[in-house]
């Protein structure tokens, strides 16, 4: 499955990469009733899970990872829940740790690598919920993790059958650079502000860990990386933490069909996030390229995205 022409054609309003975004980054609405459960993991920690649920028994589930400083009611992860389950799966909408509203119990918290989690949720769903067929879907942040997961070495349960990634930074330091960029500034500061407020809060509760002068000196997301990512999950610094945690390098050990939808007018993806060679060389990885789409904003009628659409049709071609 290697690069395929996209069927995406937007409203002409909406071609325009920072409208996309924006608009369904701050605008869109999904109503969608979720059960929380709270599981605990192997390190001591918990995670959040929000489950929602097909009319009729299912043996089949999609799980949903978010970007970063999301969380299990963004409606770009809402709206693949509600389309899934309207068409027999269950999803469950993973909250990583720290971002479901109370702050999970150590230093660390989550990071573009992180894939230990993802495992215990994927044995949760089959050994405590009986799920035979598991779909995953990843929107940035979340879809590095997948495709790392997928191709970094893990033993795969056979129960996983397939994988969605959405605008998903498969080089991060490129991707690192793009976001500093000036045109993406309005982005860059935003995700900096909600990051240095849960970092101030985690300080108060870690002294130790970090210090005030530390917490002064972030200015940009990259120093947010060298300060606190890097050094709280056992990186370096922040090329070290970008170096082992992008997918990119772990694309070509994919073995399980997978698609990956990054729009060419993504403001956030280098070109190092186009990895045409690797889904030319890898049958089973399917890249898909829109011309529009933003990051995120593949803006469809009825409510339903571009990029929910095709995970479904891609989930039911392998049936």
């Amino acid at each position: 499955m290697p690069v395929v022409d996209s069927k995406f054609k937007p409203l002409f309003f909406f071609k325009n990469g920072f409208v996309a975004t924006v608009y369904s980054g701050i605008f869109r609405k999904v109503k969608l009733k979720q059960e929380r459960e709270r599981i605990n993991l192997k390190d001591g920690d918990f995670l959040d899970l929000d489950w929602s649920y097909s009319k009729k028994k299912t043996n089949k589930l999609i799980i949903l990872l978010h970007g970063l400083e999301g969380h299990g009611q963004r409606p770009y992860v809402t709206g693949s829940a509600k389309l899934f389950n309207q068409n027999g799966i269950d999803a469950v909408c993973v909250n990583f740790r720290g971002c479901s509203g109370e702050d999970n119990k150590f230093y660390y918290s989550y990071h573009s690598g992180a894939t230990e989690d993802l495992i215990e949720v994927i044995a949760h769903g089959i050994t405590n919920k009986k799920y035979s067929k598991i779909y995953l879907k990843g929107i940035s942040l979340g879809a590095n993790v997948i495709l790392k997961y997928l191709g970094e070495g893990n033993t795969i349960p056979t129960e996983v059958k397939a994988a969605i990634a959405i605008s998903a930074p498969c080089d991060l330091s490129s991707a690192s650079k793009k976001i500093h960029a000036l045109s993406n500034k309005l982005y860059h500061d935003r995700f900096l502000k909600h990051l240095l407020k849960r970092l101030i809060d985690k300080q108060k509760r870690f002294p130790e860990s970090l210090k005030n002068d530390e917490i002064k000196s972030i200015k940009t997301l990259l120093d947010f990386d060298n300060v606190y990512t890097s050094k709280a999950h056992g990186f370096t610094d922040a090329e070290d933490y970008y170096k082992q945690c992008s997918s990119l390098q772990f694309l070509e050990n994919i073995k399980l069909p997978t698609l990956i939808i990054n729009a060419l007018n993504d403001s956030f993806l280098s070109a190092e996030c186009f990895p045409v060679k690797e889904a030319k060389n890898n049958p089973n990885l399917c890249l898909e390229m829109p011309n529009h789409g933003g990051h995120v904003g593949f803006i469809a009628p009825k409510g339903i995205y571009y990029n929910e659409r095709r995970a479904l049709e891609f989930v039911k071609s392998l049936a």
